[in-house]
């Protein structure tokens, strides 16, 4: 039996899968059946043969329940993370707001006992504004409140919008799924769109960038193109590029929920990410 947890292991590291070790399976056992001269014979080969086959099945037992450990633990991170962004975008929001509020307070304040400088504080008050909104996007992208209240639609619209106007990049957002999904689904949705447009304005040197988002059956399907510089998806994915932490991040939200993301990207057509999540029943 050693020997056939030995096979088992050989065949996995060597990326062969079930499938292939049942064709080897059969075929070796079709080829001991034919030396059999009795029922009796064939049907102790049967036994043992099917033994040997669960036994040499069991180092791919034991990696699907490393890989679903491993995705339990990492949607379990990902909880954790998203908890301090909540946090911090709250105490971002009201402190911050109280504090902008006492400054504009002072501002008028110094405006009444200083009349002969009203240019000068008008200037500061519209700094003051463009903080406010800048301290407001963050609060956003740090935790978007619209994802809970209203639906990934309306926030995927309002971040494309605002990337858009930040980084002159036109964005269409397409959301054709209109109804609400599991939380964890669309906050992962959210977060891949999120890093695919900041990759798309930053790294890409994109000028369109098209998001599309809708119900197919029992999943929800997310492609985003953008026309920018293509790069070498699978060297950046193992980290032999800027932009391989993101990139690997993505991958792993859509793998921890079972789902897929792939990547293909060229020089003459930009980049394509399409990723597609399961819905549960």
């Amino acid at each position: 039996m050693g020997q056939a947890y030995e096979v088992g292991r050989s065949a996995l590291s060597a990326g062969r899968g079930v499938l292939e070790m049942m064709q080897i399976h059969l075929s070796a056992q079709m080829g001991v059946l034919r030396r059999a001269s009795t029922l009796q014979e064939a049907q102790e080969i049967l036994r043992a043969a099917g033994e040997i086959y669960l036994e040499s099945l069991s180092p791919y037992e034991m990696a699907h329940r490393g890989f679903r450990e491993a995705n339990a633990a990492l949607r379990h991170l990902n909880e954790l993370l998203e908890q301090e962004a909540r946090r911090l975008a709250r105490e971002l929001h009201d402190e911050a707001s109280q504090l902008l509020a006492a400054a504009h307070l002072a501002l008028e304040e110094a405006a009444q006992d200083l009349p002969g400088h009203q240019e000068r504080l008008g200037r500061v008050k519209e700094i003051l504004v463009q903080v406010e909104g800048q301290l407001r996007r963050i609060s956003h992208e740090l935790r978007p409140a619209m994802l809970d209240d209203l639906g990934l639609g309306p926030a995927i619209r309002f971040l494309a919008d605002g990337v858009s106007k930040r980084s002159g990049v036109a964005i269409v957002a397409e959301v054709l799924a209109q109804e609400r999904f599991p939380p964890d689904i669309e906050l992962a949705l959210y977060r891949i769109v999120q890093e695919s447009l900041t990759n798309a304005a930053k790294h890409s040197r994109a000028r369109s960038v098209h998001v599309k988002i809708l119900h197919e059956e029992d999943s929800i399907v997310c492609r985003i193109q953008d026309d920018g510089e293509g790069f070498n998806s699978s060297a950046v994915v193992v980290g032999r590029g800027g932009r391989g932490l993101g990139l690997t991040g993505m991958r792993e939200r859509a793998n921890s929920l079972g789902g897929t993301l792939e990547i293909k990207s060229s020089g003459e057509k930009g980049t394509l990410i399409l990723v597609r999540l399961p819905l549960g029943s």
